[in-house]
């Protein structure tokens, strides 16, 4: 179910990336698990780590997280979020 391994960093004003901590990461996920199916093969398992199924749209989710994290202020008005696939090793 969780296939893929999912990188996620705030970016400051100054370029710099930040690991998002779980507690954000896991706010994001349980608000989804009841409000939009599409994200519930979600598992943040540490900090800027998350594992997501096949089914979770990349960009989808940077949308969405972002958001989610904007109206928490887990975000500043000149951060950005970053996700990444890391691609497995053959």
């Amino acid at each position: 179910m969780f296939s893929r391994k999912l990188t996620i960093e705030r970016i400051d004003a100054a370029g710099a990336p930040h690991l998002c901590p779980i507690a954000h990461l896991d706010s994001f996920a349980m608000r989804n698990f009841t409000n939009d199916a599409i994200f519930d093969d979600t598992l943040p398992i540490a900090d800027g780590l998350l594992e997501a199924g096949a089914r979770v749209p990349i960009a989808r989710l940077t949308t969405a997280m972002e958001d989610w994290f904007r109206r928490k202020s887990y975000l500043a008005p000149t951060d950005s979020l970053r996700i990444t696939e890391a691609v497995p090793a053959l």
